[in-house]
């Protein structure tokens, strides 16, 4: 959550930031603001709401120099308001941009009251820059003072930091919140996500966890935990800067839906060799950790949560190994039984997903091993994990995930094959799935050719208040993600059963204001399914149903049926997904919400 960017250069780096907050706006915020020094001082800029709203004050008011800090809030302390936004400054010398929470704020803020500061703010940011104020007027150098903050705060925070007396330099650390520099010629950068600098360059360095950050024109110097200097390598961003933009595309949503086919392929590309997995294509401990699991563990958020359901039927009816899978954010705070030999996996799109991270930090030392699915490099699972397997599905902007979501089941497929043919499993069927998954890009580009169906299909929506979807094994969770997406981004409350479970309390919902969408294709659950459909009809329940090719529900008054192509069973999940990411898509055009942000939410959730 929230956006941190910031510059040091030889040239005016106002634009440079604002740049950066704009290509920060899908990580959601509720005010922006910026500081710069010029001519002796740090002059600060912010305004409630968004971005736009800062650039237009900027272009009213110029704010030049060449040594800035600036950031996206989405408040966690305080109200959103223009006195809460950052960047939070002390006594006009010390300016501070910070994501993440401080837990132990309101001690620090007595304590500093008490040392006769201000506070201007309901933030728990504003203790932080006062903390350094104190120390660089105690006769500490500015990087000293950081890091003697540092030690005083308890929580997870990224840091910007610029100083009245020096105009040469920019202090950047990071501890459990994400921070990337971006490495130029003759000028250096922060930010919270790599896409923030794409334009200014294309080499990041990342910060592990403790790291303190002194960057100039010149330079970049990098103390670790302990203080000692360390060297952190630089890597070049893999996807093209094109992938930012939305092109001839309405919203980054529909954008990133339609690249689902394109995805699927960079998704198994160099991790199958004609008709076998190449085990390798997650780490070098890989097999060794394979051949001992006899249990898996999967900890996720939100859609990667139902990524991760869909994996445990997977894994328990190929493998034939126990799968449990948990929300993160319960997960961290009960006492958790971890049998021997249980294989740890996480998932998050970004890496950086609070509950997802400390989860994996809880409980590392007593598993066999961990495995991050992930879409972000360099990000804090990935490195904290003992292997890995990257999406590889480029920079999703829209706050409701689309193709990361798919590209986790994908994913996890892969993570089946291993687990199966390490185990003596799958060893004959391994070509069969493999054949299957060759089979998805296409499959999804002729789902893709549905969008017009659904598009009319989603105008009985649009009036609207409560949706129920349905579904049973595999592809329940996938009603799961199909409920979440349209409430993510039309507002429409909307939740999701497994289908058998109607008569057991969801019924008494079912009348004609309540469409029921059924996600049905033609496995051995359907017989079951129809019957539950039944049971919607004679309520007078109105039914949209995604449906399998060879089967015999047909449309008639009060039901709304789309065929799908014929494909292997394993695929089901993954297909059925795209129809309802289309459906909740046009649904939310019609209402006229804020597709690519929604409200009150954000891509990253790098707090609790």
């Amino acid at each position: 959550m929230c956006g941190i960017v910031g510059a040091v250069a030889a040239r005016q780096v106002s634009g440079i930031l604002l740049e950066g907050l704009r290509r920060l706006e899908y990580r959601g915020y509720d005010s922006a603001g910026m500081a710069l020094w010029d001519n002796g001082e740090i002059h600060r800029l912010r305004r409630a709401g968004k971005v736009q709203a800062l650039a237009d004050a900027q272009a009213e008011q110029p704010l030049n120099g060449t040594l800035g800090i600036a950031h996206t809030r989405w408040a966690t302390h305080g109200r959103p308001s223009e006195r809460n936004a950052h960047p939070h400054m002390s006594a006009n010398r010390v300016a501070v941009v910070h994501n993440g929470i401080i837990e132990n704020f309101e001690l620090l803020r007595e304590e500093l009251i008490a040392a006769g500061y201000n506070f201007d703010s309901d933030t728990d940011t504003e203790v932080v820059a006062h903390l350094i104020d104190r120390e660089v007027q105690s006769g500490a150098t500015l990087l000293d003072a950081l890091r003697k903050a540092m030690s005083r705060l308890e929580g997870a925070f990224a840091l910007g930091v610029i100083q009245i007396d020096h105009p040469d330099r920019l202090l950047a650390a990071r501890k459990g919140s994400p921070l990337v520099i971006g490495v130029g010629i003759g000028e250096h950068f922060i930010a919270s996500d790599q896409l923030a600098l794409l334009p200014v360059t294309d080499r990041f360095m990342f910060l592990e966890d403790g790291d303190i950050a002194r960057l100039t024109v010149d330079q970049v110097e990098v103390w670790d935990r302990d203080g000692q200097p360390v060297e952190r390598s630089v890597s070049r961003f893999e996807h093209g800067s094109g992938s930012a933009e939305k092109g001839n595309f309405k919203h980054f949503m529909l954008k990133e839906i339609y690249e689902q086919p394109a995805v699927m392929r960079s998704v198994m590309e160099g991790r199958i060799s004609g008709e076998r997995l190449l085990e390798q294509a997650f780490g070098n401990d890989a097999c060794s950790l394979f051949d001992r699991t006899r249990q898996v563990q999967i900890v996720a958020c939100g859609t990667s949560y139902h990524a991760g359901v869909v994996a445990k039927y997977w894994i328990e009816s190929l493998v034939g190994i126990p799968c449990m899978v948990e929300v993160a954010s319960e997960f961290r705070y009960r006492p958790v039984v971890l049998p021997e030999g249980t294989l740890l996996i996480t998932l998050s799109q970004s890496g950086e997903t609070a509950d997802t991270l400390a989860a994996l930090r809880d409980v590392r030392e007593r598993v066999l091993g961990t495995l991050a699915i992930c879409n972000v490099p360099g990000s804090s699972l990935v490195r904290e994990s003992d292997i890995t397997l990257m999406t590889n599905a480029g920079p999703e902007i829209g706050v409701a995930s689309t193709k990361a979501f798919t590209s986790q089941l994908v994913a996890l497929m892969l993570t089946t094959l291993a687990l199966g043919r390490r185990n003596g499993i799958l060893s004959e069927t391994e070509a069969q799935i493999i054949a299957a998954l060759k089979q998805l890009p296409d499959l999804l580009q002729q789902l893709l050719a549905l969008d017009p169906e659904i598009e009319q299909m989603s105008s009985a929506f649009a009036e609207k208040h409560h949706a129920l979807f349905l579904g049973r094994g595999a592809l329940y969770p996938i009603a799961l993600e199909g409920a979440l997406k349209l409430k993510e981004i039309s507002y429409i409350h909307a939740e999701a059963y497994p289908a058998g479970e109607l008569k057991h309390g969801p019924l008494a919902l079912v009348d004609k204001d309540m469409p029921v969408v059924t996600v049905a294709p033609s496995n051995d659950m359907l017989d079951k399914l129809k019957a539950n459909l039944q049971e919607v009809r004679a309520r007078g329940g109105e039914l949209f149903v995604f449906a399998g090719q060879d089967q015999s529900i047909k449309p008639e008054a009060g039901v709304s049926v789309i065929r799908l192509p014929a494909m292997p069973v394993l695929l089901e999940p993954i297909a059925y997904t795209l129809p309802l990411q289309l459906l909740s898509y046009h649904v939310a055009v019609l209402k006229g919400t804020d597709v690519d942000q929604p409200r009150n939410l954000a891509k990253s959730v790098t707090v609790e």
